[in-house]
């Protein structure tokens, strides 16, 4: 079991050093939601399907992310706030790969 260090900008500007575990296929959508960094009900609204974009996060580390899907792809080419660095939660799975990302949660649409 590993765990590594993610900081999450939260909506309200505060960032938070969270750890989250590699063993449990979670993303970062649930890791937001676990820790209670957005209000209920403002965040993974799809339940990580990529068909909202509840859980838009900007990437704001240098890290070597996987490809974005085209479900991905379509979902934020149809949202509001959208930047170049701009990825959902949903579709970044928690890896050892990801330790020391830094993301912000994008505001609510």
């Amino acid at each position: 079991m590993q765990d590594i260090n993610i900081k999450i900008t939260d909506r309200n500007g505060v960032t938070h050093d969270v750890v989250a575990p590699t063993d449990m296929a979670m993303n970062l959508m649930e890791v937001v939601r676990s820790y209670e960094l957005a209000e209920e009900g403002t965040i993974g609204i799809c339940g990580g399907m990529a068909m909202c974009a509840s859980c838009q996060c900007y990437v704001n580390s240098e890290h070597d992310l996987p490809e974005m899907t085209d479900d991905e792809d379509a979902m934020l080419a149809e949202a509001f706030n959208v930047e170049d660095n701009s990825r959902l939660g949903c579709q970044i799975q928690i890896t050892p790969e990801i330790d020391g990302l830094e993301v912000e949660l994008a505001p609510e649409s």
